[in-house]
């Protein structure tokens, strides 16, 4: 065993700061979870319950398996926008029958769940997640459509979704599609393309023209019910292949099909697995509140790996990178962690042999983000950094083994491409209310544009103000700041969730039970050129 040792002293004044700093960041991701969780507000979900009908995240309950987790996906999904937080939509990964599914639900408690630009975005979040993992996918619909006065960012992109709907069901992974109010005009395409379809009785509405529309269009006359109730689906058109009394009756059928789908996963489940040796509680105070300071990522590799057992690759060569080999929940796992920040043309060798391994032994990777980036400077460019950089961001890019991304500091620069972010389709990304990510620090880049200034004033002769650049300066670190921060940037969907660092090993572990749903493989080769 090559267990960790902890250097961490929870008594320490250091620690406490540290600790104290992150529980405000965690009060305040709080703050704007209730404000996803809230829907469209005390009055609508009211109304909603009024007229029978249960709450999204009711319906999820009563969906999955009992005492079973539910990790959801880009919860902050429209954070910063004119929408709704959370999109009006609730994604991710259950346990419905012993299955694994990726689900979607609708709240229709925020404008009726209409779809937004943020909603379509986290929708095909979902289906990619679904797709990659092989994870039967279920959606829990009620929706009146578009939010219309956005319909321009929404109808071309928004086809999409249905798109992935078939070529879910081609690649043999299953769709279920409960109906639970509208499902309207191009959503009604969702049950249309779906391989199981549930509706429930006087509520389901399904078609692709209502009443107004069909009188507008055709001057017939046609109430709900016979354009496109559960009865009439269940009955004359076929689309309905279940027909449920009521809610809880349609979420007991979504489960009795998922009981029948005959699904295997590729890979066993492993054993339970031993618990890290340290406690995963002082992972609140590891983080500095100021993410110029490093720390040791082998503190937070001891608190979320098995038993705390960590074999560690090329430790004594490009000792700004961290690597080695553990299991997590009973999966192995490599680890690729940044310590000191800087990359530089060591660590992006070792980082490309690491990965190369991990393909050839079909090991995922997880890489933990603290970096400020690759490292610049004469004797840097001349020794090589643009190759070598490059070297380890062609090995990521081209790696097949599945990635895991954490974000637990700073994630700058081309840094924080080498370290599999957003763009380089980690399977699943998340990150921790510490982490800031952005083309470089805030204070930096205010320095960048105030150095070319100030040679661009030199240049034609003129005084250069100085007043003027501190506000600048000022302005410009504050705008990257707020843009840099985890709310901002899972907002976006650049993540597909902010987490307590306490949660890190559960929440990695659904991810690593989902992956191995599908198999996992690595490049044998085909890595393209790597410039030596």
């Amino acid at each position: 065993m090559t267990v960790l040792a902890s250097a961490l002293d929870p008594a320490d004044p250091e620690y406490g700061a540290h600790r104290e700093t992150m529980l405000v960041r965690l009060a305040e991701l709080d703050a704007e979870h209730a404000k996803a969780l809230a829907g469209g507000g005390e009055k609508y979900v009211k109304r909603h319950r009024e007229r029978g009908k249960l709450p999204v995240r009711e319906r999820i309950e009563l969906l999955l398996d009992p005492d079973t987790p539910f990790l959801e996906l880009s919860p902050l999904a429209g954070w910063g926008s004119d929408y709704t937080v959370g999109a009006s939509l609730v994604t991710g990964i259950g346990v419905v029958e012993g299955v694994e599914c990726l689900i979607t639900a609708n709240d229709p408690t925020v404008r009726g769940g209409a779809s937004n630009p943020w909603t379509l975005k986290k929708a095909l979040r979902a289906n990619e997640i679904a797709h990659a993992n092989r994870l039967p996918c279920i959606s829990l619909v009620e929706s009146g459509g578009a939010d219309l006065p956005s319909q321009k960012e929404i109808f071309i992109p928004g086809g999409a979704l249905f798109r992935d709907l078939t070529r879910l069901s081609a690649a043999g992974i299953p769709t279920v599609a409960v109906v639970f109010g509208n499902s309207t005009a191009g959503g009604a395409y969702i049950p249309g393309m779906s391989d199981h379809v549930i509706m429930v009785k006087e509520r389901s509405k399904v078609f692709l023209g209502g009443p107004p529309l069909v009188r507008m269009a055709t001057g017939e006359e046609a109430d709900d019910e016979e354009l496109g109730g559960a009865d009439m689906h269940a009955r004359t058109s076929g689309l309905a292949d279940h027909f449920a009394q009521d809610e809880p009756d349609a979420l007991h059928r979504a489960r009795r099909v998922v009981a029948r789908l005959n699904w295997r996963k590729a890979h066993h489940d492993p054993p339970v697995a031993e618990p890290p040796k340290h406690d995963e509680e002082e992972l609140l105070g590891i983080v500095p509140g100021d993410l110029r300071t490093p720390f040791d990522p082998r503190e937070v590799i001891a608190r979320i790996v098995d038993g705390s057992d960590f074999d560690e690759f090329k430790a004594r060569y490009g000792s700004s990178l961290v690597t080695g080999w553990a299991q997590l929940h009973g999966y192995p796992i490599g680890i690729l962690a940044n310590a000191r920040g800087v990359l530089f043309s060591e660590e992006s060798q070792k980082a490309t042999q690491f990965i190369q391994l991990a393909n050839q032994r079909d090991i995922p990777l997880l890489f933990l983000h603290n970096t400020t980036g690759y490292m610049v400077g004469t004797e840097y460019e001349q020794g090589g950094i643009v190759k070598h950089g490059s070297m380890m961001i062609n090995a990521v890019s081209n790696s097949r083994v599945p990635h895991l991304s954490v974000l637990m500091g700073a994630s700058y620069g081309a840094g924080h491409y080498g370290m599999c972010g957003r763009a380089y389709d980690p399977r699943f990304l998340f990150a921790w209310p510490s982490a800031k990510s952005a083309v470089m620090g805030p204070q930096q880049l205010a320095g960048v544009l105030s150095i070319v200034m100030r040679e661009s004033a030199a240049a034609k002769g003129q005084p250069y103000d100085e007043e003027a650049d501190a506000g600048l300066r000022a302005m410009v670190e504050q705008q990257i700041e707020s843009e840099s921060l985890p709310h901002f940037l899972s907002g976006r969907l650049y993540d597909d969730g902010v987490i307590d660092p306490r949660d890190t090993r559960t929440v990695l572990g659904i991810c690593l039970s989902a992956i191995h749903t599908t198999e996992v493989r690595g490049v044998r080769g085909g890595f393209g050129v790597f410039r030596m």
